[in-house]
């Protein structure tokens, strides 16, 4: 199987897997997380890739609002699914598409086939795969998978963050969240002002406000984004678990700060707010201009 994978990966320019060289801290190695985590945004890209911009039929999931599902997210999370049921069967899984099995297990897998997927029908590259692996409820591996664009950000708790590209040249560069520490320089970014209340709306105002720009768009794009010091800070509401619980590591082991709007680490029930900042500096000024007056 890992001979197969690794030939697809060559057909379909998908980037060579990053080592993970730490003895983890349970009975499986942090390389082998890192080698199933991989494999499962490999699985996920083959199946997501064919259906952009193929005029696919698009369905509303039976929730307040407009929530669009595909075909495309059944599918990618049904393949990474069945995959982990083959390597981890004691482990638990949380998926958009798909719900929970084993809530009770210690190892939870955290996915989002398609993190965007507004972005996804509207033949817009700037969705992902999101994979995220938690012991207790701290996430210890994340991926990041742009996968039409070959982009891979990987965060291994205690490792650091990478970022593996194919096009238009290789790269693989370990990542380094932005120096900023003024927040009147700062480039802030959101998903879509929809996601806050009116309450938070002025809340983020303000944070606006104070900064240098802003720019709407991107999803989980974003926070790749800022963990390659493009963006200095990222605010959004209305979340869940499988949106953030991969971006985690990826910031955080880049040199940036995650957390809810008041401060609080994020953990698989919280509040679903998400302030995410390229340093400590940075985080405690957007932070404090967060807070209710």
């Amino acid at each position: 199987m890992i001979k197969t994978q690794q030939a697809l990966r060559q057909q379909a320019g998908i980037p060579r897997s990053v080592p993970c060289l730490r003895p983890a801290t349970s009975h499986q190695p942090v390389e082998h997380w890192c080698e199933v985590a991989e494999e499962l945004a490999d699985l996920a890209r083959k199946t997501v890739c064919p259906y952009f911009r193929s005029g696919l039929s698009v369905e509303a999931k039976d929730t307040a609002g407009f929530d669009p599902v595909t075909e495309a997210d059944r599918q990618a999370e049904m393949v990474m699914r069945e995959r982990l049921e083959v390597v981890f069967p004691e482990h638990g899984i949380i998926g958009e598409e798909h719900g929970k099995v084993r809530p009770e297990s210690r190892w939870q897998w955290v996915l989002d086939p398609i993190d965007g997927t507004r972005a996804f029908i509207m033949g817009s590259p700037l969705f992902g795969t999101l994979i995220a692996l938690l012991e207790d409820g701290d996430p210890m591996v994340g991926v990041i998978d742009a996968s039409v664009q070959s982009e891979r950000w990987i965060g291994v708790r205690g490792q650091g963050a990478r970022y593996v590209r194919e096009y238009p040249e290789p790269l693989n560069l370990r990542l380094q969240t932005s120096k900023t520490t003024d927040l009147g320089q700062a480039l802030i970014g959101s998903t879509d002002p929809s996601m806050f209340s009116r309450a938070q709306w002025d809340r983020v105002q303000r944070l606006y406000e104070k900064a240098r720009m802003r720019r709407y768009g991107g999803d989980c794009y974003l926070y790749g984004m800022l963990a390659l010091a493009g963006v200095d800070v990222v605010v959004e509401a209305g979340l869940v678990s499988y949106d953030v619980m991969a971006l985690i590591p990826v910031v955080q082991e880049a040199g940036g700060v995650v957390t809810d709007w008041s401060g609080n680490t994020v953990t698989l029930d919280w509040d679903g707010t998400l302030l995410a900042s390229a340093n400590p500096a940075l985080h405690e000024q957007a932070l404090a201009t967060l807070q209710p007056h």
